[in-house]
Protein backbone atom coordinates (compact mmCIF):
# COMPACT_ATOMS: atom_id res chain seq x y z
CA UNK A 1 0.00 0.00 0.00
CA UNK A 2 0.95 3.53 -1.05
CA UNK A 3 1.46 6.57 1.41
CA UNK A 4 -0.29 9.30 0.81
CA UNK A 5 2.80 11.07 -0.20
CA UNK A 6 3.68 8.61 -2.54
CA UNK A 7 0.68 9.32 -4.54
CA UNK A 8 1.13 12.99 -5.21
CA UNK A 9 4.77 14.72 -6.29
CA UNK A 10 4.00 17.46 -4.71
CA UNK A 11 0.57 17.78 -2.25
CA UNK A 12 -0.90 20.75 -2.18
CA UNK A 13 -0.52 21.57 1.71
CA UNK A 14 -2.74 18.22 2.44
CA UNK A 15 -5.69 18.33 0.60
CA UNK A 16 -6.17 15.08 -1.01
CA UNK A 17 -9.14 13.54 -3.72
CA UNK A 18 -10.90 10.73 -2.99
CA UNK A 19 -8.80 8.63 -5.87
CA UNK A 20 -5.87 9.51 -3.99
CA UNK A 21 -7.07 8.70 -0.64
CA UNK A 22 -8.50 5.52 -2.25
CA UNK A 23 -5.39 4.87 -3.54
CA UNK A 24 -3.43 5.93 -0.34
CA UNK A 25 -5.58 3.77 2.20
CA UNK A 26 -6.70 0.37 -0.13
CA UNK A 27 -10.26 1.52 0.58
CA UNK A 28 -12.88 2.51 -2.40
CA UNK A 29 -14.01 5.54 -3.21
CA UNK A 30 -17.56 3.54 -2.60
CA UNK A 31 -16.58 3.11 0.66
CA UNK A 32 -15.11 6.57 1.67
CA UNK A 33 -18.52 7.74 0.49
CA UNK A 34 -20.17 5.39 2.76
CA UNK A 35 -18.08 5.95 5.88
CA UNK A 36 -18.84 9.42 5.24
CA UNK A 37 -22.66 8.91 4.90
CA UNK A 38 -22.71 6.59 7.88
CA UNK A 39 -21.23 8.66 10.59
CA UNK A 40 -17.57 7.56 10.35
CA UNK A 41 -15.67 10.51 8.49
CA UNK A 42 -16.13 13.71 10.27
CA UNK A 43 -16.99 16.47 7.61
CA UNK A 44 -15.12 16.34 4.76
CA UNK A 45 -14.26 19.86 3.21
CA UNK A 46 -15.47 20.60 -0.30
CA UNK A 47 -13.15 22.54 -3.26
CA UNK A 48 -15.30 25.04 -5.23
CA UNK A 49 -16.43 22.40 -7.25
CA UNK A 50 -18.20 20.00 -4.69
CA UNK A 51 -15.27 17.89 -4.85
CA UNK A 52 -14.07 16.27 -1.42
CA UNK A 53 -10.89 17.54 0.01
CA UNK A 54 -9.23 15.47 2.34
CA UNK A 55 -6.35 16.69 4.54
CA UNK A 56 -3.88 14.61 6.60
CA UNK A 57 -6.29 14.66 9.87
CA UNK A 58 -8.52 12.83 7.63
CA UNK A 59 -6.06 10.44 6.78
CA UNK A 60 -4.86 9.84 9.83
CA UNK A 61 -8.84 9.22 11.19
CA UNK A 62 -8.84 7.08 8.20
CA UNK A 63 -5.83 5.13 9.19
CA UNK A 64 -7.09 4.59 12.47
CA UNK A 65 -10.71 3.49 11.57
CA UNK A 66 -8.72 0.82 9.47
CA UNK A 67 -6.53 -0.61 12.80
CA UNK A 68 -10.50 -0.83 14.30
CA UNK A 69 -11.94 -3.01 11.22
CA UNK A 70 -8.89 -4.96 11.77
CA UNK A 71 -9.84 -5.70 15.35
CA UNK A 72 -13.07 -6.98 14.08
CA UNK A 73 -14.98 -3.90 15.70
CA UNK A 74 -18.11 -4.05 14.65
CA UNK A 75 -18.96 -0.97 12.19
CA UNK A 76 -22.14 -0.15 14.30
CA UNK A 77 -19.23 0.60 17.07
CA UNK A 78 -17.00 2.47 15.27
CA UNK A 79 -20.19 4.57 14.28
CA UNK A 80 -20.42 5.36 18.31
CA UNK A 81 -16.87 5.90 18.74
CA UNK A 82 -16.59 8.38 16.04
CA UNK A 83 -19.39 10.18 17.68
CA UNK A 84 -17.74 9.92 20.90
CA UNK A 85 -14.59 11.89 19.60
CA UNK A 86 -17.24 14.68 17.87
CA UNK A 87 -19.12 14.96 20.94
CA UNK A 88 -15.82 15.85 23.03
CA UNK A 89 -13.59 15.44 26.06
CA UNK A 90 -16.13 14.30 28.46
CA UNK A 91 -16.86 10.69 26.45
CA UNK A 92 -12.95 9.89 26.98
CA UNK A 93 -14.20 7.34 29.42
CA UNK A 94 -16.62 5.44 27.00
CA UNK A 95 -14.04 5.62 24.44
CA UNK A 96 -11.80 4.20 26.81
CA UNK A 97 -14.01 1.58 27.82
CA UNK A 98 -14.60 0.57 23.96
CA UNK A 99 -11.13 -0.09 23.13
CA UNK A 100 -10.04 -2.05 26.06
CA UNK A 101 -13.04 -4.21 25.69
CA UNK A 102 -11.87 -4.20 21.82
CA UNK A 103 -8.33 -5.01 22.94
CA UNK A 104 -9.72 -7.78 25.44
CA UNK A 105 -11.61 -9.42 22.24
CA UNK A 106 -7.96 -8.92 20.09
CA UNK A 107 -5.94 -10.61 22.79
CA UNK A 108 -8.20 -13.83 23.36
CA UNK A 109 -7.98 -14.05 19.13
CA UNK A 110 -4.22 -13.98 19.44
CA UNK A 111 -4.39 -16.83 22.26
CA UNK A 112 -7.38 -18.32 19.93
CA UNK A 113 -4.84 -18.42 16.92
CA UNK A 114 -1.84 -18.96 18.95
CA UNK A 115 -3.45 -22.46 19.71
CA UNK A 116 -4.23 -23.15 16.05
CA UNK A 117 -0.85 -22.24 14.87
CA UNK A 118 0.60 -24.90 17.57
CA UNK A 119 -1.93 -27.71 16.06
CA UNK A 120 -0.48 -26.98 12.68
CA UNK A 121 3.00 -27.12 13.69
CA UNK A 122 2.69 -30.34 15.03
CA UNK A 123 0.61 -31.66 11.89
CA UNK A 124 3.07 -30.22 10.05
CA UNK A 125 5.83 -32.23 12.11
CA UNK A 126 4.24 -35.30 11.74
CA UNK A 127 4.29 -35.22 7.90
CA UNK A 128 8.33 -34.10 8.07
CA UNK A 129 8.66 -37.31 10.26
CA UNK A 130 6.67 -39.77 7.76
CA UNK A 131 8.22 -38.51 4.91
CA UNK A 132 11.46 -38.99 6.36
CA UNK A 133 10.80 -42.69 7.19
CA UNK A 134 9.15 -43.33 4.04
CA UNK A 135 12.03 -42.35 2.41
CA UNK A 136 14.55 -44.26 4.79
CA UNK A 137 12.40 -47.58 3.91
CA UNK A 138 12.58 -46.86 0.14
CA UNK A 139 16.33 -46.37 0.62
CA UNK A 140 16.68 -49.74 2.47
CA UNK A 141 14.05 -51.47 0.16
CA UNK A 142 16.22 -50.76 -3.14
CA UNK A 143 18.93 -52.33 -1.04
CA UNK A 144 22.96 -51.06 -1.36
CA UNK A 145 24.13 -48.64 -3.99
CA UNK A 146 26.88 -49.42 -6.03
CA UNK A 147 29.56 -46.62 -5.61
Amino acid sequence: MMTVMETRTAPAEGHYTISEVATATGLTAHTLRWYERIGLMPHIDRSHTGQRRYRDRDLRWLTFLGKLRTTGMPVADMVRYAEWVRAGDHTFAERQELLEQTRQDVRARIAELQDTLAVLDHKIGSYVVARNEAAVSADVAAGPRAT
